[in-house]
């Protein structure tokens, strides 16, 4: 893979844009019938994953979102970056520090497949605290965290 193929420059346009708050650019990088899958929300496709964008970029669970990524690279079917987030859970009000390797699939100069890795039972202790750290490693655990994620973005794509 390489950092300069135009699929490279396609990731890195979506996570500055990300950076920015330029949740239209970045949705723009994705063709219509996006995939998406991470631990939270396994399973996206089209305008729900748009919507989960939106709502994590609305301030209404995340607040002060500091982003950065590295080592992207790409060649004409897929692609890979690492990016880190950290921001404040708004339902705890505790820090988290998330660390992501990203994958991605392309067609026609737009992502068609983005899935996202990341340890939730690290998310689950520095969002819910000794709940998260004890438990969270639990399947019933985090089964609700992603039903509430998902219930949550059920609730925002209803407007």
């Amino acid at each position: 893979m390489d950092t300069t193929h135009p699929n490279a420059q396609l990731v890195t346009r979506f996570y500055t844009a990300l950076q920015n708050r330029d949740l239209d650019g970045m949705i723009a990088c994705y063709a219509d019938d996006i995939w998406f899958s991470d631990p939270v929300f396994p399973n996206l496709r089209g305008r729900e994953v748009g919507g989960m964008w939106r709502m994590l970029g609305s301030g209404t669970t995340t607040k002060r979102i500091d982003l950065w990524f590295r080592d992207v690279a790409a060649d004409d079917k897929q692609g890979r970056a690492h990016w880190e987030a950290t921001y404040e859970f708004i339902e705890t009000g505790r820090r988290v520090h998330n660390k992501i390797d990203a994958r991605f699939e392309f067609r026609d100069g737009k992502i068609v497949r983005h899935q996202d890795h990341f340890d939730l039972w690290r998310w689950s202790a520095m969002a819910l605290g000794a709940k998260g750290r004890v438990f969270g490693w639990l399947p019933p655990i985090q089964n609700a965290i992603r039903g509430k994620a998902a219930n949550n973005l059920s609730k925002f794509l209803a407007g």
